[in-house]
């Protein structure tokens, strides 16, 4: 989910920066300097899976590389409609003497390659693009789905989100062609994911904002 469910460019930075740059999900989120996969296609064209209710909620992890960084993650799981979530990433870093908060919004829907769950989950990145009219270049917003597994057990959300480099190949034209590549790649053993964007959320109650004195 972003890192998970997640800056979603790399400005989660991604699961940091926007997970605008990650679930997962994805997966998920997320450790501060790497960035998930972006890619212009989902799994499936569109939502073919009713929401899993066990899936809503309040997601809380923590992350910690083994140096001085250390972060805070929460996934807030929403039902948007009959097939798709909302899910809002809370992400706050801590590097040093450096903090970094983050919120970033996305909209998922699950679907299945043999019998992994995946969570296709929707953000958008900042591209520079050239208004041909105008003859210069403006920026736009560009739709990019980030990719990551969801597993349950109990009341921790396991998400692992796929990384950047899974592939030699960039660019897929079509879900199909997406499925198959990952298909191919987890029939091979091939490790897809990016231990950086792959955290573990433990469900709590939702906080209740501060009331005003």
């Amino acid at each position: 989910m972003v890192r998970a469910l997640t800056n979603i460019v790399c400005t989660f930075n991604a699961i940091l920066t926007t997970m605008s740059k990650a679930l997962l999900l994805i997966a998920v989120s997320i450790t501060l300097y790497a960035c998930p996969f972006e890619s212009t296609v989902a799994l499936e064209p569109k939502p073919v899976e009713s929401v899993d209710t066990s899936l809503l909620g309040y997601w809380y992890g923590i992350v910690k590389d083994g140096s001085d960084f250390f972060g805070i993650e929460a996934l807030d799981i929403q039902k948007k409609s009959d097939s798709v979530y909302s899910v809002i990433r809370y992400g706050k870093a801590v590097k040093g003497d450096i903090i970094l908060p983050d919120t970033a919004y996305f909209t998922g829907y699950t679907s299945y390659i043999n019998d992994q769950r995946f969570m296709n989950i929707e953000g958008a990145i900042k591209v520079e693009v050239l208004n041909r009219k105008k003859k210069k270049y403006e920026w736009k917003d560009q739709k990019v789905f980030y990719l990551a597994t969801l597993r349950l057990g109990h009341d921790t959300l396991f998400v692992k989100t796929i990384t950047d480099n899974f592939s030699e190949q960039k660019i897929f034209r079509n879900p199909t062609e997406l499925k198959q590549m990952i298909s191919k790649l987890a029939g091979e053993k091939k490790n897809i994911f990016d231990d950086q964007y792959s955290l573990s959320y433990r469900k709590i109650e939702r906080p209740q904002p501060l009331k005003q004195l």
